[in-house]
């Protein structure tokens, strides 16, 4: 049933994919640009896309011809998107400030749960037993709360120069993911 090992190796994984540390000045970004994080919605949202993914998402991608290379290539293309936004300064994903969506989309989607997190998720089910990868999704969305909840001192600490010098530092890494991505599934 419940294996210590298996979830923290699923705990890690997971940890390593979704990397809420490294999108703290996206985070910032998506605050000053909607006002506000709406840390409880952002988190339970990306728990549900995790858990629906963990169960439907092979089926679904099958189901639409879809396969995991072409899922991450597609997801390669969001996180260089995001990349060029915090390098250059400028906004393609445009805010609709009536609704507040921010905390939905880029936040729980593609940034929390993107397409790399949906394909660790298949991995990860195929290699360990559920309930212990739902653990795993747990104790990261866990993290991921602190982490937004926390994202206005987070902000006052670094200060805008930090913050700006971050969000480009990040901003380059993201680029470089989305091209190694893109590299090894095209």
């Amino acid at each position: 049933m419940f294996n210590l090992q298996q979830i923290l190796s699923v705990t890690l994984t997971l940890f390593a994919v979704i990397d809420i540390v490294g999108s703290i000045p996206i985070i910032i970004q998506i605050r000053q640009r909607e006002g506000e994080i709406k840390a409880e919605l952002a988190t339970f949202v990306a728990g549900c896309l995790m858990v629906t993914f963990l169960f439907v998402g092979q089926s679904l991608l099958g189901l639409l011809g879809v396969d995991n290379q072409s899922f991450a290539l597609a997801g390669a293309v969001v996180i260089f998107l995001i990349g060029l936004e915090m390098i250059l300064g400028i906004e393609l994903f445009k805010s609709d400030m009536s609704g507040s969506t921010g905390s939905i989309v880029p936040l729980a989607f593609p940034l929390i749960v993107g397409a790399g997190t949906m394909t660790t998720l298949l991995s990860l089910r195929a290699a360990y037993s559920l309930p212990n990868v739902l653990v795993g999704i747990v104790l990261n969305l866990i993290f991921v709360y602190v982490v937004l909840k926390t994202s206005p001192w987070i902000e006052r600490k670094l200060g805008k120069g930090g913050e700006d010098i971050l969000r480009r530092v990040f901003g380059v890494i993201l680029l470089a993911i989305a091209i190694k991505l893109f590299k090894t599934n095209f």
